[in-house]
């Protein structure tokens, strides 16, 4: 980076450090991953990067807000199960039923929770909106009463476990276990097609590109420094004049949209959804997904959900009854050797690099030695004089008085 500013005209302005590593990973995501991957290998990219997704907003809540989200599998599933719908619907063409709702032999025409999900216009802003509208309501119930820290995430995860029993009690509506699947069609795409897919793998990466700018101009923001005063001292927060159940609602509104977004693109994707992918297990594999990679930071919480998934499939192809074990060994490694994540393993070997400080005493390089000991300019180097011997006195004998000088 210094050659590169050196080389360019003075005056001109040189990019930031973070310009630097955010042009890296555009390029990687946008060039390089499509260039050296296979269509599998890129799809399942795609799919890590919506998890990715996931992982921003529970950087943004729980890193920035402390608010430890473990019931994200909900706001994906409404998102995903929203796509879905209105996805099954274009499939059956106008007039059909979806496959799903003629297994029951119950509908005749579509029920009213479906009609609707016809519409495209109402269809995707409902995958984002809807979780954020339950994430409100759930939001501003628990901060108004200064619910936090265990009892928000347990409240947060069982709201996640109650709606997996809703998708599955509603077989005739829903699928139940089985979920929405069997897609064709998604906007004129074709699921099954690898050109498509990689449009799609293109749609994916620029939505989590962009939802990663703008999460990180609200961190760096006013609000996001109120974010951060809330999460560590929330009653001085309140002292000051502010309302510390807002600002951590707004962050949680958005965490839970983002999951949303997240779902609706992981439907055309993936190719289906179901309560096996949301729920209580779902959500706490996202926390370990986020805990990884660093919570406090956003770049290293994406990461994290693409490293940990991206290692499951490679594992488990290899080894399918090791990922579970190796999981949990994982979780319990970062609790008690990474509590920051891999972005505090980072930090801090960066720190101690560029600090030339151990153990408290500077660190002594062969330059600065040679720069200590070389004469000034027209000078000679002073000799060092050993300090003079003080004789030990005899016994019984008194201390003069050039002893104690």
């Amino acid at each position: 980076m210094s050659a590169i500013t050196r080389m360019l005209p003075s005056g001109t302005p040189t990019p930031s450090g973070f310009a630097v590593r955010f042009a890296l990973a555009a390029a990687g995501l946008l060039l390089l991953a499509p260039a050296v991957l296979s269509d599998f290998r890129l799809s399942l990219l795609a799919k890590f990067l919506c998890f990715a997704i996931i992982a921003v907003g529970i950087g943004l809540a729980w890193g920035q807000g402390g608010m430890l989200v473990l019931g994200q599998g909900l706001f994906f599933g409404l998102g995903g199960y929203c796509m879905g719908m209105h996805m099954k619907i274009v499939d059956a063409g106008p007039g059909n039923l979806p496959d799903i709702l003629t297994y029951s032999g119950k509908y005749e025409s579509l029920p009213a929770l479906w009609k609707p999900f016809s519409s495209a216009w109402f269809a995707v802003p409902m995958a984002i909106l809807l979780p954020m509208a339950i994430a409100g309501v759930l939001g501003a119930a628990v901060f108004r009463q200064r619910i936090r820290g265990a009892y928000f995430a347990i409240l947060s995860q069982a709201l996640a476990g109650a709606f997996v029993i809703v998708i599955v009690g509603n077989l005739s509506l829903t699928g139940g276990t089985n979920g929405l699947t069997n897609f064709q069609t998604f906007f004129g795409l074709q699921v099954s097609s690898p050109a498509d897919q990689r449009i799609l793998y293109f749609v994916v990466a620029v939505t989590l590109l962009v939802v990663f700018l703008a999460t990180r101009a609200l961190i760096i923001s006013r609000y996001g420094r109120l974010l951060v005063a809330s999460r560590d001292d929330e009653d001085r927060v309140r002292f000051l004049g502010y309302d510390p159940a807002r600002i951590k609602l707004v962050a949680y509104v958005l965490a839970a949209g983002m999951a949303g977004l997240a779902g609706a693109l992981f439907v055309p994707v993936v190719g289906i959804i179901s309560p096996a992918l949301l729920g209580i297990v779902p959500s706490i594999e996202m926390v370990i997904w986020v805990a990884l990679g660093g919570r406090t930071a956003l770049a290293w919480a994406a990461a994290g959900a693409v490293i940990v998934n991206w290692a499951k499939s490679s594992i488990s192809e290899q080894f399918p009854s090791t990922w579970l074990y190796l999981q949990g060994l994982l979780f319990v490694v970062v609790i008690l050797f990474l509590p920051k994540g891999i972005a505090g393993a980072v930090e801090h070997g960066r720190s101690f690099l560029s600090s030339g400080r151990i153990r408290g005493r500077p660190d002594i390089t062969p330059a600065t030695a040679t720069a200590a000991a070389a004469p000034k300019a027209g000078g000679t180097p002073k000799a060092v004089v050993a300090p003079k011997a003080v004789p030990a006195p005899k016994v019984g004998a008194k201390p003069s008085t050039e002893d104690l000088s």
